[in-house]
């Protein structure tokens, strides 16, 4: 007998491995408890903002008047391409404006949230050869694959539930709010699978994340320009996976035929992720790279040439999603004269000076612009530690540069693409007015007016420096003034917040030029501590082991 259950039980194990979803459960129970702050904090970010913007809403649009005058809006092209179709414009509610300024958002959200969980454990644990170690467990081969998509519908269930409560507890009508809940989660689930395609197709994580991001600034495009053609959807829009559920015509004229189309979409691009998956060895992708040049150019053949050409893509992604954005919605500053005419109480979205509505919503638009390089200077310093991480620091090292030598230029490249970053934000932003307006000038005056920024930026990046250096341990607080900074331009005034905690956001202490007078002190200081702040954090990494935390 007993001999009998020593063969038995290698047999079974053997048979449990063999299973394509073996151990499905067991993952996804470990990516759930991996990922329990990452899910709450998305999950309560969406809805608190979901929640602060509804409150907002009821005080700015409190009467027909202000409805109808918001409706008037969607005349203007750009407004159709920065929210969606526009629907029940005759008899404009409540309801109506909400999901056509909050819908977009949500989906984009949603989104953006899948991508980065499919490829965090999928291609990145590819990557870093944690999945060959588990795969030498009893897991089946789809197993991982399967628990990162389950562990993206918990994520994308619970956005939708706090999206649902959020919407029909400020006393929306149930039903378009759970069509709305419901349309974030399909939205999120369809670029979920299309990560998981993504993941098949590159060997690297950033590759596939960019691959992902790539078709969802194209379905933004796709769904913006179909949206501009005919403004309630045309053909074109039907391309785009964010115009489905926008097209269920939420608190209008509710259907739930689009959401149908997202759910198919997702199984059949989950579908054709397993299909590739079965047609390439653990850690390939299927496009295979490229060989290098024998020999490398000169310009690469140093840290600051390293760091650019690491770098440049993720730029060159940040500057295109700016500057469009910027110039879309500084293409509205002529319309919104008007509106603000008829609601003064707009005043409680963007503080404008209703004397002169153009320049003061011009200046407000580029303070929230000014995010981007907050984010793109921080994690350009990140990026670092990452690679820190991945042992290519030491072999940067044991080529000669030293320690200083190689900080000092990899944030050189970072301090100039931010600088270009931050240009391009006021130079969009000065398109779109002068597009609006006619008058060319603005152009100029807003790139000038969003240099202003870089010691607010410069600030927020030291002290990713300083953490790096000093305290790699706790790095990732370096997103705490980045994530302050937004909360208190996006939801300070819902809020209430109290000056002492406004003022801990850097960008705070920069005057909203040109329409505020330029007060040079605030940033000259802020100037200063952001060099001390570089400084420590260049000793520090200085003193300490390299690839220690």
């Amino acid at each position: 007998m007993s001999t009998a259950a020593a063969v038995s039980r290698p047999a079974a194990v053997e048979r449990r491995s063999s299973a394509p979803w073996a151990a499905t459960g067991g993952l996804l129970r470990l990516n759930l408890r991996l990922d329990r702050i990452r899910i709450l904090v998305w999950t309560l970010a969406v809805g608190l903002a979901v929640a602060g913007s509804m409150a907002s809403f009821e005080v700015t649009y409190n009467t027909p008047e202000a409805l109808q005058a918001r409706a008037g809006l969607m005349a203007n092209p750009a407004a159709v391409m920065m929210t969606g179709p526009a629907f029940g414009l005759e008899n404009y509610t409540f309801g109506a404006m909400v999901a056509n300024e909050l819908s977009l958002y949500l989906f984009l959200a949603a989104a953006i949230m899948s991508i980065l969980l499919v490829v965090r454990h999928t291609r990145a644990e590819e990557e870093s050869g944690r999945m060959e170690m588990l795969r030498a467990l009893p897991v089946g081969r789809f197993a991982p694959a399967a628990a990162a998509v389950l562990t993206v519908a918990v994520a994308n269930a619970a956005v939708g539930a706090a999206t649902i409560a959020a919407l029909a507890g400020s006393g929306l009508e149930m039903a378009s709010s759970v069509a709305l809940g419901v349309g974030t989660a399909l939205t999120g689930l369809v670029f979920a699978g299309v990560a998981a395609v993504s993941a098949q197709l590159t060997e690297h994580a950033r590759s596939a994340t960019g691959t992902a991001m790539a078709v969802l600034a194209a379905a933004f495009l796709i769904r913006g320009i179909g949206d501009v053609i005919n403004n309630q959807g045309s053909w074109l829009s039907w391309f785009s996976p964010l115009a489905w559920a926008q097209q269920a015509r939420f608190y209008v004229d509710l259907r739930w035929e689009p959401l149908a189309l997202a759910a198919v979409a997702t199984v059949l691009l989950l579908a054709l992720a397993v299909y590739l998956a079965q047609r390439r060895d653990l850690g390939a992708g299927l496009r295979q790279p490229h060989p290098g040049p024998a020999a490398a150019p000169r310009t690469l053949l140093s840290p600051a040439g390293l760091a650019s050409r690491l770098l440049r893509g993720s730029f060159a992604a940040w500057a295109a999603g700016v500057f469009l954005f910027a110039a879309a919605s500084g293409a509205l500053a002529n319309s919104l004269e008007d509106a603000f005419a008829d609601v003064p109480e707009l005043g409680n979205l963007i503080a404008v000076d209703l004397a002169d509505v153009t320049t003061s919503f011009a200046s407000a638009l580029l303070s929230f612009l000014m995010v981007a390089p907050l984010i793109f200077s921080v994690s350009g310093v990140l990026r670092l530690r990452g690679e820190e991480d991945a042992g290519r620091v030491e072999q940067l090292l044991v080529t000669g540069s030293s320690r200083p030598g190689l900080l000092i230029r990899w944030l050189g490249v970072v301090a100039v693409q931010t600088i270009l970053l931050t240009a391009v934000g006021g130079f969009g932003t000065g398109m779109g007015v002068w597009a609006g307006t006619g008058d060319a000038g603005w152009a100029g005056k807003l790139t000038l007016a969003a240099l202003a920024y870089l010691p607010a930026v410069a600030l927020a990046a030291a002290i990713a420096v300083a953490l790096y250096g000093l305290a790699p341990k706790i790095l990732p607080l370096a997103w705490a003034p980045v994530v302050w900074a937004a909360v208190v331009l996006y939801l300070g005034s819902l809020l209430g917040l109290p000056d002492w905690a406004t003022d801990l956001s850097p960008l705070a202490h920069v005057p909203l030029v040109p329409s505020a007078e330029l007060v040079a002190e605030p940033l000259v200081l802020m100037g200063l501590f952001a060099a001390v702040l570089a400084v420590a954090g260049l000793v520090g990494f200085r003193r300490r082991d390299v690839g220690a935390s």
